[in-house]
């Protein structure tokens, strides 16, 4: 059975970016999973009305990033897959944090349990800069 979940993002901890709920198609999955979900719907959503500002967990090729989201150069349909794999990419590399209701998941085939409102903190890690 669907249910709602609200997704945030951080660039920082404590630094919330944007706030958005989710439609996911059960209570249990795994983090891939919920990923997967996530982006496909951000993707779905934008390529409906292709607006000039891609609001979404990963940059798409092709764009810059600006204040609360990504514009892409041309405006054109994104692939979700695409999206995905680099989401996948990023989390594996240590560039994605995700906290479920405070608590860290740590791989992507770990199994979670939702509830309606669980929140998901996907903390954007960002390298410093000269060493």
């Amino acid at each position: 059975m669907p249910i709602e979940v609200q997704i945030v993002d951080e660039i920082a901890p404590g630094s919330e970016e944007s706030r958005s709920g989710l439609q996911v198609s059960s209570a249990q999955l795994t983090l891939r999973d919920l990923i997967r979900e996530r982006v496909r719907q951000e993707v779905d959503d934008y390529n409906q009305n292709l607006p000039e500002v891609f609001h979404g967990l990963v940059q798409p090729e092709d764009s810059e990033r600006i204040l609360n989201g990504y514009r892409p150069r041309t405006r054109k349909p994104l692939d979700w897959q695409r999206q995905f794999e680099t989401a996948v990419r990023i989390f594996e590399q240590n560039g994605i944090f995700v906290l479920l209701d405070g608590t860290a998941v740590g791989s992507l085939d770990e199994a979670v349990e939702l509830q309606p409102g669980s929140e998901i903190r996907f903390l954007r890690l960002v390298p410093l800069m000269g060493g």
